[in-house]
């Protein structure tokens, strides 16, 4: 395994080379692939086309995604931390479990999250069925058990009858998946006005965006945050130049969490998050420790690129990340108001 040190000289030869780097290319999809080899010199591309999927299995996903039946005590469900109206998470910096313990890490939000390849802020999830199973049967998120969960759906009458009509059965672990996974996929934000610049309308994006773009591609911010998602597919250190620590807790370890002897900083390797509809996700961070976009962008600057970004750059950038906001059902996404984030 590559160490820390190495880490950061390879970030360090890759900003100054201007490359993109660190990309988990083997991690992949191969449509990803095929954008990535057709124009190498632009590393970001538009979001692809809302998918062709089942209607009706779209709709029995999302009943199922705000129902707390899903959830050993019948007390959460999935929207309980991504809200679709919250920007597909909430606003906190860590949502709390059944046991009344912080989750460990900041809820990232559900809004495109079929177009990662890598998921979960630890990026060991690399399939969405295993994801969800891994949710629903986790002691401090939906606390559940197959055996209950399917004798509960099976004797609800209505979801006995949706899952006849669309699967052909009562419902079971594979089908009560698909459910979710189908209806997740459809969690698609497209026509936010940076896709719209991308895809040729140079009026997309206003002077002060445009400028933002330019920086958030020389400074070096386009070395992780990549693809369509603009990030989400690879893996960085979160402190390659300053760490960006207060304090280092259990919740803070990330990629390499059982090693025996883990180097402390490499405790500190976190999938690179999307920063698609960034705008209406706050708190940021796997800790939820930044309130607002211009902090964040202060923080990345500082920590990620060795820079001391000035106030007319951090409002250029937070200008650019703004337009990454796309819609859903036809309505651009909007941040839940500032009282709610805590």
């Amino acid at each position: 395994m590559i160490s820390a040190t190495w880490w950061r000289w390879i970030v360090i030869v890759a900003l100054l080379a201007g490359c993109d780097i660190c990309m988990d290319l083997e991690a992949l999809p191969s449509s990803n692939h095929s954008a990535l080899a057709a124009d190498r010199r632009d590393p970001l591309f538009p979001l692809p086309p809302v998918p062709k999927l089942d209607t009706e299995k779209v709709e029995l996903g999302r009943k199922l995604f705000y129902d707390p039946i899903l959830s050993g005590r019948e007390m959460l469900s999935c929207s309980s931390c991504h809200d679709l109206k919250q920007g597909g998470t909430i606003p906190l910096r860590r949502t709390i479990g059944y046991d009344g313990r912080e989750h460990e890490f900041n809820a990232t939000s559900v809004y495109n999250v079929a177009n990662n390849y890598r998921l979960g802020w630890r990026g060991k999830f690399t399939s969405l069925i295993d994801q969800n199973e891994t949710i629903l049967l986790e002691r401090n998120l939906m606390a559940n058990t197959w055996e209950a969960l399917l004798t509960r759906l099976r004797a609800n009458g209505l979801y006995a009858s949706h899952f006849k009509k669309i699967y052909g059965g009562p419902p079971d672990r594979e089908s009560l998946l698909d459910a979710l996974v189908v209806f997740q996929q459809s969690l698609v934000t497209p026509n936010a006005p940076f896709d719209r610049f991308l895809l040729g309308d140079k009026t997309a994006l206003t002077g002060e965006q445009e400028r933002g773009f330019e920086l958030f591609k020389s400074i070096g911010c386009v070395s992780c945050h990549q693809g369509s998602n603009i990030g989400g597919n690879m893996f960085q250190i979160f402190g390659v130049f300053a760490d960006p620590s207060t304090k280092r807790e259990s919740h803070q370890i990330g990629r390499f969490p059982r090693r025996p002897s883990p180097d402390a900083e490499e405790k500190q390797v976190f999938r690179v998050p999307s920063l698609r509809n960034v705008e209406v996700t706050a708190p940021y961070f796997h800790d939820g420790r930044a309130g607002t976009l211009e902090e964040a962008v202060a923080v990345m600057g500082e920590s990620q690129l060795g820079r001391q970004l000035n106030e007319s750059d951090i409002t250029a950038i937070v200008s650019f990340l703004k337009s990454l906001t796309g819609e859903y059902n036809g309505e651009r996404l909007k941040a839940p108001p500032l009282q709610d984030r805590r």
